[in-house]
């Protein structure tokens, strides 16, 4: 297996890219009446790009070093002309949690939604290839590009299914992110005016000669371009568009978009350690101490808009914000143990809400279904499950009024499997033990808060900003503990009479196995911790991936190199 990985290097890092590319292209030449042909050729191609994102991986993995970095050059120019792809732990970490929420929403939309509207599986591609390449490019430019990729796609996503709700939010997301796109090419053009180049690596080259009357320009232009990236990462206030456009969005949609302010917040990640490292004088962890107390209100602002709502939607929507703020306020800080914490909390987390929306589709579907008979003989798991198998109460069993046993009363299978499923989701969103989100959180709060951490943040008031995040952290679960337990009485415990729903197989294995993955964070903590970390000391101490970028070249010709075929880089 390792073998085949490395005689596939580096090629395979484009696969993440092409592989959408080219199936979004096969599904538009199958016209709109081949549906079941391209559910197929959709779900075929998502499995391949999830098997590609854990080969990427592993590679990374098996590297070793403080940083494993590949790169591609597509058309074989020497860095910084042409187009450069990189992949290093925290973008093939990326590209796996990006991977699992595409096949999941996919497998979800297979089973009803893919038929509201046409064109679902060529923009679902879509989508993928601009996440993809935006967490593999290496140069400013081309990340605007895949942005822009992303963006276009997700515009006719949030509108699948049509609805005034979808869209008035859809009005609302375009405008806004044409207004972050402009900041984006505003912040890009200042620095390629300062630096005169685009490539992330070289300009990180260029940043410690930035004389001193530039330098404020460079700072201007960093500034610009990290506004566009937390407009995607729902930052406050810059986040009013967040909650109406994901909760009015289809489940398997929203499930894919809960990775979107993940790449805005993995953007402001890669271009602030890259530009602004600790050890660039003047400019280190510039912008570190905003960061912080942007998240921190970001932070609050989630926990308050969850408690403030009383749709599910809505409260899934308040989780992203939640998310992002923490994760925000925890990068700001520039320690590589906290970011180590950060990354694993983002993994968690961004599953659990992913799996939250697609669960709440179901939750919701189960009290509009009509009256249905309350018990039947089998199960008929071809199309549904959940139905208990002999209800019939035993004797000398207390009955109420009604006559109905009082205890001894069989739950029926989908409901457990919907109230376990939220439970999970609840415990893991809010950052409770046992699940991954109380592990996340815990080791950010331990590395801020032992003797080595304690008083080294950013800013002027380091240990205000840490105890902050330390109450925001606390009192958020809290609050989003209470609002969701809330929640859950009402659509579980208050009904009565409601008829058993009945659950579509293929609807409730992505949520599953999002919740099993959440399991094994909890359960392979240790491994998963070392690649986090790994990754975090990569970003922070960016001299390798500079380095190995830089010193790339391009693929000899035939000619040149001699030989009848191309020479491997």
């Amino acid at each position: 297996m390792s073998r085949l990985i490395e005689w596939l290097m580096p090629h395979l890092i484009v696969v993440p890219v092409l592989l959408p590319m080219g199936t979004a292209i096969l599904m538009l030449l199958l016209g709109d009446t081949r549906r079941p042909i391209k559910a197929v050729v959709n779900v075929v191609s998502c499995l391949l790009g999830l098997f590609v994102a854990i080969a990427l991986v592993y590679w990374a993995q098996r590297m070793g070093g403080p940083q494993a970095v590949g790169v591609y050059l597509p058309s074989n120019w020497p860095v910084p002309y042409g187009i450069v792809l990189v992949v290093d732990r925290l973008s093939a970490m990326m590209l796996l949690l990006s991977s699992i929420l595409g096949l999941g929403g996919l497998l979800f939309a297979v089973a009803r939604w893919h038929k509201a509207g046409v064109h679902f599986h060529p923009l679902f591609q879509l989508q993928l290839m601009g996440l993809n390449g935006a967490f593999l490019t290496a140069d400013l430019f081309n990340l605007f590009v895949f942005f822009e990729i992303m963006l276009t796609a997700s515009y006719g996503l949030l509108l699948h299914g049509s609805g005034w709700p979808r869209v008035r939010s859809g009005l609302h997301y375009i405008a806004v992110n044409l207004l972050a796109s402009t900041l984006f090419l505003i912040g890009v053009a200042i620095l390629y005016g300062v630096t005169g180049t685009l490539n992330l690596a070289d300009m990180a080259i260029m940043v410690p000669a930035i004389s001193e009357g530039d330098r404020g320009l460079l700072h201007a232009g960093a500034a610009i371009l990290a506004i566009a990236f937390l407009v995607k990462a729902g930052a406050w206030p810059l986040n009013f568009w967040l909650a109406p456009a994901y909760s009015s969005a289809s489940a398997p949609v929203a499930a894919l978009f809960a990775i979107m302010t993940k790449l805005g917040i993995y953007s402001v990640l890669r271009v602030w350690t890259l530009l602004f490292p600790q050890d660039a004088g003047v400019s280190a962890l510039f912008g570190g101490s905003a960061l912080i107390w942007i998240g921190l209100a970001t932070l609050a602002f989630g926990a308050i808009g969850i408690m403030a709502t009383q749709r599910l939607t809505r409260m899934a929507a308040f989780c992203v914000v939640l998310s992002s703020g923490t994760l925000m306020a925890a990068l700001g800080f520039g320690q590589p143990a906290v970011t180590g914490g950060a990354l694993y909390y983002a993994l968690g987390s961004t599953l659990a809400i992913s799996a939250f929306f697609l669960l709440i589709e179901l939750i919701e579907r189960s009290r509009e279904e009509d009256e249905k008979p309350a018990y039947v003989s089998e199960l008929e798991m071809d199309e549904a499950f959940g139905y208990p198998i002999d209800l019939v109460p035993a004797r000398d069993v207390n009955l109420d009024d009604d006559e109905t046993a009082l205890i001894g009363r069989a739950i029926p299978a989908a409901m457990a499997f919907l109230g376990l499923a939220f439970i999970a989701c609840v415990l893991t969103i809010a950052g409770l033990p046992p699940l991954s989100g109380f592990v996340g959180k815990f080791i950010m709060l331990s590395a801020l808060l032992n003797p080595a951490g304690l008083g080294h943040g950013v800013g002027s008031s380091p240990e205000l900003a840490e105890w902050a995040l330390l109450i925001l952290l606390i009192s958020g679960g809290l609050l989003t503990t209470i609002a969701l337990s809330r929640a859950g009485v009402r659509y579980f415990w208050a009904p009565q009479d409601r008829p058993v729903p009945r659950l579509r197989v293929i609807e409730t294995i992505p949520i599953g196995a999002m919740l099993l993955l959440i399991a094994v964070l909890v359960w392979q903590a240790e491994a998963v911790l070392r690649y986090t970390n790994a990754a975090a000391r990569g970003l922070h101490d960016p001299k390798e991936y500079i380095g190995t970028v830089i010193s790339t070249k391009p693929v000899p010709s035939p000619t040149a190199s001699g030989e009848g075929g191309l020479l491997r880089p």
